[in-house]
């Protein structure tokens, strides 16, 4: 008897049948039963039958993986949507010798695992990774975009990204900044993975994939947009944030309602503000990146000397207080590390509103000593977007302070 094998335990007068976990203890058994929930037994209390050896097959623990592509049947009267997977809760699954969630699926699993998906698109599935998204690095985000940029080249009129939510926001917003296309690009991914009974694994990408066939050709994330399983929210790639550990409706628009949303039982797609229309840009990949880009949140009583980490960085995205404030004292740092050539760019850690800095002193010290003003850009995106600029435009400090793909709101308003 082994993790993996399919069991039957008679305990007193109750029957229980399920997958065997691996347990931390010879003296108990752990057992996923049919609806996802694990039950822990005292083996001297109970009889256990194995009904089938080895039923779950061990692919890997959920390392990076190499390229691969797989075909689907294709019905020419559907659109052609490609799913990439890159990892994350959305294409996991138990690692019956751990007991722990694995990314291990690749794009034609994600479909057995989403019967829902089957009639709706022809697809191309491609595997550029296969990590958990805390793994996620930006030279994985230049594959990404790389491999998206083929694809619809190829003629995919979608893309749907399975992607695991942590991370989500930053590589939804490296791909706004590195395509230019003509189609849609939707990430998705789930809070909750496919074992359990809560899973919002199958609205998601179904939703992801209708709007995928949808005429908003941005890069756009779709997540659930409540608890229930009614509607998921189309959030714009550079304006979105997770803000929530576990709730299906972790993510949010941040600053504005979502750019759209999915009527999960009408399957109807809608939009509420203005986006780029299907057809309107011209494919163009520009993926170079300056990697040597941090984020630093100021808090009170920092030490001036903590800057010394990003001493020779390109950039440093620092997130200010209120209006975009640090310490007065921090201000010669960092007017030294705008002379020896770091691009120092302000943003807030305020979740609404914008910076100025030209509202009290420190502010207007901060500018004269150089720093760039991000306006409402969010802070992880304005590092990505700071790492896109000092590769690809000329005006590092006015691509900053322009909205490339909806990242900077011309105005801050209130809304609910």
């Amino acid at each position: 008897m082994n993790p993996g094998d399919r069991v039957r335990v008679d305990r007193a007068d109750r029957t229980l049948e399920g997958v065997l976990l691996p347990s931390s203890t010879d003296e108990n058994l752990v057992v996923k039963l049919e609806g996802g929930y694990n039950v822990g037994i005292d083996r001297g209390e109970a009889d256990v039958e194995v009904l089938a050896e080895d039923v779950y097959e061990i692919d890997g623990t959920g390392s990076n993986g190499d390229d691969e592509t797989s075909e689907i049947a294709f019905d020419d009267d559907l659109p052609t949507i490609t799913l990439i997977s890159t990892g994350g809760t959305i294409a996991s699954t138990v690692d019956y010798r751990t007991g722990a969630v694995t990314a291990q699926f690749d794009a034609e699993d994600v479909l057995r695992a989403v019967p829902d998906l089957a009639g709706r698109a022809n697809y191309r599935g491609r595997v550029v990774a296969n990590i958990l998204s805390e793994n996620m690095e930006p030279p994985i985000w230049q594959e990404l975009a790389a491999v998206v940029h083929e694809e619809i080249e190829a003629g995919a009129d979608g893309v749907v990204v399975m992607h695991g939510t942590d991370t989500m926001q930053y590589s939804a917003a490296a791909l706004s900044f590195m395509l230019e296309t003509p189609v849609p690009i939707v990430f998705t991914g789930s809070q909750r993975s496919a074992d359990r009974p809560s899973s919002d694994n199958v609205m998601n990408a179904v939703a992801a994939v209708e709007a995928a066939k949808s005429d908003c050709a941005e890069v756009l994330v779709c997540m659930h947009g409540s608890e229930s399983d009614d509607i998921c929210a189309l959030h714009r790639g550079t304006r979105v944030r997770k803000n929530h550990t576990s709730r299906r409706d972790a993510f949010e628009t941040v600053g504005a309602e979502p750019l759209g949303a999915v009527d999960y039982e009408n399957e109807a797609v809608s939009f509420r503000r203005d986006y780029q229309e299907r057809g309107e840009a011209d494919l163009a990949l520009e993926s170079d990146l300056e990697a040597d880009v941090e984020l630093l949140k100021f808090t009170p009583g920092m030490d001036p000397a903590f800057l010394d980490v990003v001493e020779g960085s390109a950039g440093l995205i620092v997130e200010g207080t209120g209006l975009g404030h640090v310490h007065t004292d921090l201000i010669p740092r960092i007017e030294e590390l705008i002379d020896d050539g770091t691009t120092v760019v302000m943003t807030s850690q305020c979740l609404e509103g914008r910076v100025c800095d030209r509202v009290y002193d420190t502010g207007r010290d901060l500018l004269e000593a150089g720093v760039v003003e991000a306006g409402d850009t969010l802070p992880g995106t304005a590092k990505v977007k700071l790492m896109w600029a000092l590769e690809n435009s000329a005006d590092v400090e006015e691509a900053m302070g322009t909205s490339l793909e909806g990242e900077l709101q011309e105005r801050s308003v209130p809304w609910e």
